[in-house]
């Protein structure tokens, strides 16, 4: 049996978080992957790929929808967990390196959502359902409060250090 992840000729690091998801969870001071042509502000100040989010200052709460492909994801979700205040969607993996080495010794919190999310395309239309879940992992106590009060169904596992 084949296990391999396949990945589509068309796949593209250009996918929109949920509006909806941003509402809850915010407001944030910073996005440093804002896609180049935004559909709606998910933060007050935006970083696109080419002002090379990894090579600015973060500063204050920050909103992390990584783009997904390595090693751009390990590197970003690394340095948000090295910022301390901020909030990622990421898939579901949590079997991976990144969770290990990243995530699991730095988190404060990783929010399993109950649905999967449904993303947007950068034409406005919503895609859909992905091959896997989508969890939000919260660095920062105030993160976890958030996300626990935002009314998103799913389930909270708090990170034990």
């Amino acid at each position: 049996m084949d296990t391999r992840f396949q990945k589509s000729k068309n796949t593209t690091d250009e996918w929109y978080t949920p509006r909806e998801i941003i509402d809850t969870l915010g407001p944030f001071d910073l996005d440093p992957c804002a896609p180049m042509a935004r559909l709606w502000d998910t933060a007050a100040k935006h970083f696109n790929k080419q002002e090379n989010g990894l090579l600015q200052e973060w500063f204050g709460r920050v909103w992390l929808n990584p783009p997904y492909s390595h090693p751009l994801v390990f590197q970003f979700v690394k340095r948000l967990a090295e910022h301390g205040n901020g909030i990622a969607l990421l898939f579901d993996r949590c079997d991976t390196k990144m969770f290990h080495e990243v995530i699991f010794p730095s988190a404060d919190g990783v929010y399993f959502l109950r649905e999967r999310v449904r993303f947007y395309r950068p034409d406005g239309t919503r895609g859909g359902s992905p091959g896997c879940g989508s969890v939000l992992v919260a660095f920062g106590e105030n993160n976890t409060e958030k996300i626990l009060n935002s009314g998103l169904k799913g389930t909270l596992l708090r990170v034990q250090r």
